[in-house]
């Protein structure tokens, strides 16, 4: 049984190119259409899985659909001289209609069900053209910034009174919250000399209460002797005025 041709269309179709410096990380872009009336999974490899990250790796593209996906090479030191030995491979085959298990579908799918296209990495540095090209761009834009000076030259200002004016906002939010915590710290202060002086305030009512009874108690003490002389005094009197009458 002969191999199946490839159902999704690639672009590019063959090379995956990623222009330099290498010295960041480089994004390039694969699609993956999908023109049939099914639906197709796919999963994308590479011969130097450690040089790239490439996501979605995996995944189902349903009928009509078009899928992108991002492959990015990890920042090295490139050598022109040396010819690039990447490869990446995008495997796929038809979905069956319940799919639960991704990974046990590729691992017991019969190798005559699968469909593969190869891809290799090129890589480009800018060429000098392009290094003209951008050093005009960009002594180009402040002669275009200058012909314009309503539109480019009235941001600046703006923005450095807007910064101005936060900051401004700022400042006096600080002070306010420096005014409260100020206020909070005396009130704290106030409630802890009002807590201690209640702490203290029964003990010296309890004293006063009994320092009254005792004094109560003397003075009935003293009142006592008196007042049996009067009695005394009076139980004479009337004896006497008996007796004598």
């Amino acid at each position: 049984m002969s191999k199946l041709d490839q159902v999704l269309i690639l672009d590019p179709p063959t090379d995956l190119k990623f222009k330099g410096p290498f010295t960041d990380v480089v994004t390039t872009n694969l699609k993956l259409k999908n023109p049939s009336d099914r639906r197709v999974c796919f999963k994308v490899k590479t011969t130097a899985p450690r040089r790239y990250c490439v996501r979605p790796n995996s995944g189902v593209i349903d009928p009509g659909a078009t899928v992108i996906i991002s492959v990015m090479l990890q920042p090295f030191d490139y050598d022109p001289n040396e010819k690039s030995k990447h490869k990446f491979m995008v495997q796929t085959l038809f979905a069956p209609p319940n799919v639960s298990d991704m990974d046990s579908l590729w691992k017991d799918t019969k190798p005559d069900d699968l469909m593969d296209s190869k891809l290799r990495c090129v890589f480009e540095l800018p060429s000098e053209n392009d290094k003209v090209n951008d050093v005009e761009a960009t002594k180009a834009a402040p002669v275009l910034n200058s012909a314009k000076p309503d539109s480019s030259a009235a941001p600046a200002p703006v923005s450095a009174s807007l910064d101005d004016t936060e900051l401004k906002k700022a400042q006096e939010k600080c002070k306010r919250q420096q005014t409260e915590i100020s206020k909070m710290a005396e009130e704290n202060r106030q409630l802890k000399e009002e807590s201690v002086r209640l702490r203290k305030l029964p003990r010296s009512d309890h004293m006063t209460s009994n320092s009254s009874s005792l004094l109560g108690r003397e003075a009935s003490t003293a009142s006592l002797p008196s007042l049996l002389v009067v009695i005394a005094a009076i139980f004479i009197g009337f004896f006497l005025g008996k007796f004598i009458l």
